[in-house]
C-alpha cells in the first residue's frame, strides 16, 4: 500500500524497467506525469492526455495501458515497462531497428507508444496477421506516416522473431 507522508505526497514503490525505484507523488498525479517529471523518462509523450491516442502506452503488470489514465499512487508494488525499457545494452531490438529501417516514425510524438504496444503483441503473438497488428495497435493514433509503414515494420520484426527461433 502507498503511504501518505506529511508534504501531502504518497511514497510509492515500483519496478520500473527491471529496477525497484521509490518515488513521491500527488495523490492526483498520472503515471504519466510521474514518469516524465519526476522520473525523467521522457519516452512516454502526453498526447491526448485522456487514453484516446496511445503515445503514454506502458506496460503495467504485463498489461498494455495508456499512463495519461493511471494514477502514479496506483502503481504502488507493480512492474512497469516504458519504452526507455525496450532496448538492452546491446542495442536496438528487431521491432526498433524495423521501425528505423521501415522508416515507420516522423515526428516521434507516437513512436514510443507504438513500440510499447508491438513489442507486447509479439510477446503474446509471436506471429500475428496483418488485421491482428492493425487490430492491436487500433488505441495508437499517429498524424505523420499513415500507418502502413510502421504495420509493415511489425511484420518485419515479427519474421525476424520467427526467423530467429527456426
Amino acid at each position: 500500500m502507498a503511504t501518505q507522508v506529511q508534504t501531502g505526497k504518497v511514497a510509492v514503490h515500483a519496478t520500473i524497467n527491471g529496477d525497484p525505484t521509490d518515488f513521491l507523488c500527488e495523490p492526483r498525479e498520472s503515471l504519466l506525469e510521474v514518469l516524465r517529471d519526476r522520473l525523467g523518462l521522457t519516452g512516454a509523450k502526453e498526447g491526448c492526455n485522456n487514453g484516446n491516442c496511445g503515445a503514454c502506452n506502458v506496460l503495467m503488470d504485463g498489461r498494455l495501458v495508456n499512463s495519461c489514465c493511471v494514477l502514479g499512487v496506483e502503481v504502488q508494488g507493480c512492474e512497469i515497462g516504458t519504452a526507455e525499457g525496450i532496448a538492452g545494452s546491446e542495442g536496438l531490438t528487431p521491432l526498433q531497428q524495423c521501425f528505423l529501417e521501415g522508416a515507420a516514425l516522423q515526428c516521434g510524438v507516437c513512436t514510443p507508444g507504438f513500440l510499447v504496444a508491438a513489442q507486447a503483441l509479439l510477446e503474446q503473438n509471436p506471429n500475428p496477421t496483418e488485421h491482428e497488428i492493425r487490430w492491436w495497435l487500433a488505441g495508437n493514433l499517429c498524424r505523420c506516416t499513415g500507418y502502413d509503414k510502421i504495420i509493415r515494420a511489425v511484420q518485419a520484426a515479427a519474421e525476424q522473431g520467427r526467423a530467429a527461433h527456426r
